[in-house]
């Protein structure tokens, strides 16, 4: 029973680490947050009537924030498919927030100029 709990508890850490370096890669300073403001500005917003500011820039963080989620994912579902495993487990939840970081590396030079 207790190693189901320390499992969980060490799964839930990862997913916020997951949730977290998801959130930081869809930021204002992140890289690629220029591009998908001027595919969300002239392709999304007209679509679905979107004209506030304030909107545009919470819909481009959602999109970038969700798009970096997907693609660490892919490689994590791969790796899953690769070895066999039929459930995450926490090396593959390490494996899907390792590829989170490594598409954040770009935001954290971002900050800094």
């Amino acid at each position: 029973m207790t190693d189901d709990r320390e499992t969980l508890l060490r799964q839930d850490g990862l997913l916020i680490g997951i949730a977290g370096a998801s959130l930081l890669s869809g930021m204002h300073f992140s890289p690629f947050f220029d591009p998908a403001f001027i595919i969300v500005k002239f392709l999304i917003a007209p679509t679905f009537f979107i004209s506030s500011p304030i909107l545009l820039f919470y819909f481009t963080s959602l999109l970038v924030s969700i798009s970096c989620l997907i693609i660490a994912g892919a490689g994590a579902a791969i790796f899953e498919r690769i070895t066999g495993r039929t459930r995450s487990d926490p090396v593959s939840l390490g494996v899907w927030l390792a590829g989170l970081l490594l598409l954040a590396i770009p935001v954290f030079f971002g900050m800094a100029g």
